[in-house]
């Protein structure tokens, strides 16, 4: 017989039949179980309620500091702007050399940076090392993101005991200044240096637009400059992977150069740069228009310095000369003429890349979606034929791949400055002593830590083929874009241009350049233009001083984390959809016969013929 009170595994049938048979037990019909059940139920209640209440007051708060955090954003781009927007750089720094008194002038200026966290930069120095000038991207930005941080590009030049020179330019162009311009204030800046240093060639570090404007530097110099570093700089504009480098195409998709010069003439001779920036957030929204924000909102208290110090950057729009912007969309962007030894800068100057002599190393990463290596790399099967070829011009170029930093995180990322950067300035040495030809840079680096010792891991030069180097694209079609597109500026520099031009002067062009959607976005934020955001700036004041930081396992805090993962997976399917849509049409306009049938063309099934409903 089981004990009292046991629960038994199998009912007793009762012998008479007419009466029910007996069902067991369940656990809650048992008198104590079901006293349990009723007193854990309102405590279940109660501490939902108390979670819920607990995110409520949370969530009030991150909403205050949320918009506290963008009005102050916004404060700090009007206070730039009123400064005349310096360069942002965490170092202090004399400047060398100013453009705009050279013949032809620019706006370029070169810096030397004197002191880092109040120590003499000449302590440190070894006076045997060449220097180093860094050359920023000139890309709707304003200099800085190699040194914004102290963990940066200059910073490890620094530590690494480099005299670091900074390349920087100002806002607003001289008037009518060209890309050949800027390519003689740039020879002089590398002359000026070899001139401060005994005759030693400077390292030019470019990043993205200032890495291939070291490329046409250093052919234009005639072996005046040592080893040039190019991090996420394209050369090669056509080459990219369908479905994953979108902006190679923006020129087809829009017709052409004539909407470049359409902007310029609309601000009076000079290209408005906050344009590319929205062109570069649009390329990935998911992440600039959503995420950026969304984990601002989620973390405000442990993301709020960090936003507001890189959005100082990103939010500082330079303008380029209409001279100027045209001639890098016509002759690099849609023309891709670089590679191909076509680029006239001025009258019988052509930019020949197999002029350059000094060593090269290419930086890229599979995570650029804006330069990826098929950009940073297609042009050498170009113009060496053969690795024979190469070996024969006495050259050496050298390039290493990053598997998944983006294409500012290649010039911001502070574990990418204290690894590959550090690496690279290390390795110049051995670059150099190099036998001619084409290496892969491996890094070993058994311990993962970007902080290793410099014994801590081993660098490998592993000698790779240029014919080893193939990355496939449709070359006929974007050769159709380059016609469209002469045809285009063609047709509107001469009926449509002198139109805008005479309608356009410095006061509509100043209106013109005020409601950018760029510039609105962020400026509807500041108190100075918003007065609701005086009572955000109260309310976030009692918000710091009473935070209520609730619990991150809050079922409801984790909620709000999955909703937002959705909405960016949801915008991400947007933009594949996008992206793919583009590829479709281009490949529908400009390649003759079209590689792919469209989605409902007569070769292909129709969704209502296949028998899907």
């Amino acid at each position: 017989m089981p004990d009292d009170g046991a629960v038994l595994a199998k009912p007793i049938q009762r012998s008479d039949s007419t009466k029910p048979s007996q069902k067991p037990m369940a656990a809650t019909d048992r008198p104590e179980a079901a006293d349990t059940a009723a007193k854990s139920a309102p405590q279940a209640d109660m501490q939902s309620m108390t979670n819920f209440a607990d995110y409520l007051v949370d969530a009030a708060q991150r909403n205050i500091l949320f918009l506290d955090t963008l009005r102050q954003r916004a404060n700090n781009m009007l206070e730039h702007e009123r400064q005349g927007l310096p360069p942002l750089l965490n170092f202090k720094y004399e400047e060398i050399a100013d453009a705009t008194e050279f013949d032809p002038p620019t706006n370029y200026k070169l810096l030397k940076i004197l002191e880092v966290d109040d120590v003499c930069i000449e302590e440190c120095l070894d006076l045997e090392k060449p220097p180093v000038m860094i050359i920023e991207p000139r890309a709707g930005h304003g200099a800085g993101i190699g040194g914004f941080k102290r963990d940066s590009e200059v910073g490890i030049a620094l530590h690494e005991g480099y005299p670091v020179y900074f390349v920087v330019f100002a806002p607003e162009p001289v008037p009518g200044q060209t890309l050949a311009d800027v390519l003689h204030s740039l020879r002089r800046f590398v002359e000026t240096l070899r001139a401060l240093h005994g005759g030693k060639a400077p390292i030019l570090y470019g990043n993205c637009q200032g890495g291939w404007a070291a490329a046409l530097l250093a052919a234009d110099c005639d072996g005046t400059s040592g080893p040039v570093v190019m991090n996420g700089s394209p050369l090669s504009y056509w080459a990219g992977e369908p479905g994953a480098n979108p902006m190679r195409l923006a020129g087809g998709l829009l017709g052409g150069s004539w909407i470049t010069h359409f902007l310029s003439d609309m601000g009076a001779g000079v290209f408005d740069g906050a344009w590319l920036v929205q062109n570069f957030e649009n390329l990935k929204p998911e992440s600039a228009i959503w995420r950026k924000y969304a984990d601002l909102y989620l973390d405000v208290d442990e993301e709020r310095d960090r936003f507001l110090e890189f959005e100082r950057w990103w939010g500082g729009f330079y303008r380029l000369s209409r001279e100027e912007i045209l001639a890098i969309v016509e002759n690099l962007f849609i023309g891709n003429q670089l590679e191909q030894g076509l680029v006239e800068l001025c009258h019988g100057c052509v930019v020949d890349l197999k002029k350059i002599q000094s060593p090269l190393v290419i930086f890229a990463s599979f995570g650029d979606n804006i330069t990826p290596p098929h950009q940073a790399l297609g042009w050498l099967p170009v113009v060496y034929k053969t690795t024979e070829e190469l070996k024969a011009a006495d050259q050496r170029i050298v390039y290493l791949i990053n598997q998944h930093a983006g294409h500012l995180g290649i010039f911001v990322s502070a574990k990418v400055a204290r690894f590959e950067h550090r690496a690279i300035l290390e390795s110049l040495d051995k670059i150099e002593a190099l036998e001619p030809g084409l290496y892969e840079m491996r890094i070993d680096n058994p311990t993962g830590d970007p902080d290793c010792d410099k014994d801590q891991y081993m660098v490998r030069f592993e000698p790779r083929r240029v014919e080893d180097i193939s990355f496939d694209y449709p070359k006929d079609a974007f050769e159709n874009v380059k016609v469209v597109s002469e045809v285009g500026e063609s047709i509107y520099a001469h009926f449509f241009s002198p139109w805008v031009r005479a309608w356009a002067n410095p006061a509509t062009a100043e209106a013109f350049r005020w409601m950018h959607p760029m510039r609105t976005t962020r400026y509807m934020y500041s108190e100075k233009l918003n007065p609701f955001m005086a009572i955000v700036a109260t309310a976030a004041e009692m918000a710091e001083k009473a935070r209520w930081r609730v619990d991150p396992h809050n079922p409801y805090r984790k909620a709000e984390r999955h909703a937002v993962d959705a909405v960016e997976a949801g915008i991400k399917r947007v933009r594949i959809a996008r992206d793919n849509a583009g590829e479709q049409i281009f490949d529908r306009l400009y390649n003759h016969p079209p590689s792919q049938p469209w989605m409902f063309s007569p070769q292909a099934p129709r969704h209502e013929d296949n028998g899907a409903g």
